[in-house]
């Protein structure tokens, strides 16, 4: 039985990917390994999307095979995708090569990688590569769905539609019998994904005309497929979240407000990466919208009246700092953005000029110290902002999902638990430290379980409370 460690790398897709082929390989009769030293063969899952991680997935490579002789090395994931060519004559230390657009194939690749040769190979970027999952790489309880692939932005910064194609929709229907799928496998975290989940089920359609998406405003007959899709998921049974990630500003559909107030496991954690508040740089990256309308938008988010238990609706974003052209105007601008709109959670990251963008060839590229400082300076103010809005939710009682039980507890007799509410989506946000009595209470406390917690307190980003 040929051994195989999995080297996961990049965003939730790519990790879908990656139990996609980890799926793949257990039905063939491989083994899977927990270290790398076991392995007879080490899969890089690669990202590609900018300059750090793609750095990050070749030194994975090079170190797997400097470390691991005696191992196969394959390379898959976006940066194989994007650059196979190239990567078959630079990058000796990988045994093979496979790219995103075909994940079936990696059966027949690693054959080959088995007898010896040296396969490279890319397939066109068509359908929505998904099914069964046979094992998730997330915690107890959670797991990501992919409703779309590919995008039809074309953000003049982004090369993801250079590298995952254009959008392609799942149908409704097999999402929302993956989900229950997952759901009758314990699940109760299902977080929604695509690389832009707003403009869901309108494949092909042109993304900078507005008259597109305003028609999905909540005043009228029409719904948007994302609305209709929420519906579906609304009619299963059963206690869970759902949590809708990745919605582009320009394309976020209003209609799927009424839907997700009436329901209250349709969360309301909104997903939206701003990049920017300036106007001109907001123009510049090609998209439509203004630093006043999206603020406009988060304001809609807030007025609207959840569910109790839930409260307050939850913003995550994301900043891209640096971008050619920005000036400390611009840069003030987005931090007078931030804060308008008070955003719970907020990742920030300094340009990466990327080729075959729009963005790479333009003309003053913001030198790299002051990009830099411009991030630190807005990573401070997130960082004041997450502050204030976790303060706002202590004395509250809330659903928590626990991810890992510490071992020993606290020494003082008090069990100790790591955990998740419902307005932070696993990996990019804070946690929940949960005491609770380990005489009394234990049986609540395990991986993949959701307890009642009292907040009681806050501490950076992450949140402490007892089991109540």
């Amino acid at each position: 039985m040929t051994s195989f460690f999995l080297d996961q790398h990049g965003c939730a897709k790519n990790q879908i990917d990656g139990e996609l082929i980890l799926t793949r390989l257990l039905h063939k009769g491989m083994k899977r390994v927990n270290t790398p030293e076991e392995a007879d063969l080490i899969i890089v899952n690669s990202c590609g999307f900018i300059e750090s991680a793609k750095r990050e997935s070749l030194e994975a490579v090079i170190d797997a095979k400097t470390s691991y002789p005696h191992a196969k090395v394959l390379l898959a994931g976006c940066l194989s995708e994007r650059y196979a060519e190239s990567l078959a004559e630079d990058l000796p230390e990988a045994d093979g090569i496979i790219g995103n657009g075909d994940l079936s194939a990696v059966d027949a690749v690693v054959d080959s990688i088995i007898e010896g040769q040296r396969p490279v190979e890319t397939y066109d970027q068509e359908g929505v590569c998904c099914g069964e999952r046979e094992e998730l790489l997330s915690f107890p309880g959670s797991a990501y769905v992919k409703i779309s692939e590919g995008c039809d932005s074309r953000c003049s910064f982004c090369a993801i539609p250079g590298i995952r194609g254009n959008m392609r929709s799942r149908p409704a229907q097999d999402i929302i019998d993956e989900i229950q799928s997952l759901l009758n496998r314990g699940i109760v975290e299902i977080n929604l994904v695509g690389q832009d989940s707003a403009s869901y089920g309108m494949d092909g359609a042109n993304p900078i005309k507005k008259e597109i998406w305003s028609q999905f405003d909540g005043t009228g007959d029409k719904k948007s497929p994302l609305c209709q899709l929420l519906e579906g998921i609304s009619k299963l049974e059963g206690k869970f979240w759902i949590r809708l990630l990745y919605i582009h500003p320009d394309h976020f559909p209003l209609d799927i407000l009424p839907v997700m107030v009436a329901d209250p496991r349709l969360l309301p954690y909104f997903d939206i990466p701003f990049q920017s508040g300036s106007d001109p740089i907001i123009k510049a990256m090609n998209r439509i919208g203004t630093g006043q309308e999206y603020t406009e938008l988060v304001q809609k988010l807030k007025a609207q009246t959840w569910n109790p238990c839930l409260g307050e609706a939850a913003v995550r974003s994301t900043f891209l700092v640096g971008f050619p052209g920005e000036t400390e105007e611009n840069a003030t601008d987005t931090l007078n953005f931030i804060t308008a709109i008070e955003p719970d959670w907020a990742g920030s990251f300094t340009y990466s000029k990327e080729e075959d963008t729009p963005a790479g060839r333009m003309e003053n590229q913001v030198p790299k110290k002051i990009a830099e400082k411009r991030n630190k300076a807005l990573q401070a103010l997130q960082e004041e902002m997450t502050a204030k809005r976790l303060s706002q939710r202590t004395g509250r009682t809330y659903d928590v999902l626990i991810e890992e039980v510490i071992e020993g507890g606290d020494g003082e007799g008090n069990g100790l638990a790591i955990g998740r509410c419902w307005f932070q989506a696993p990996e990019v946000d804070g946690a929940v430290v949960v005491s609770y009595d380990l005489e009394d209470q234990a049986h609540l406390v395990a991986s993949g379980n959701m307890v009642s917690v009292l907040v009681t307190g806050s501490s950076g980003v992450d949140l402490t409370g007892a089991i109540v």
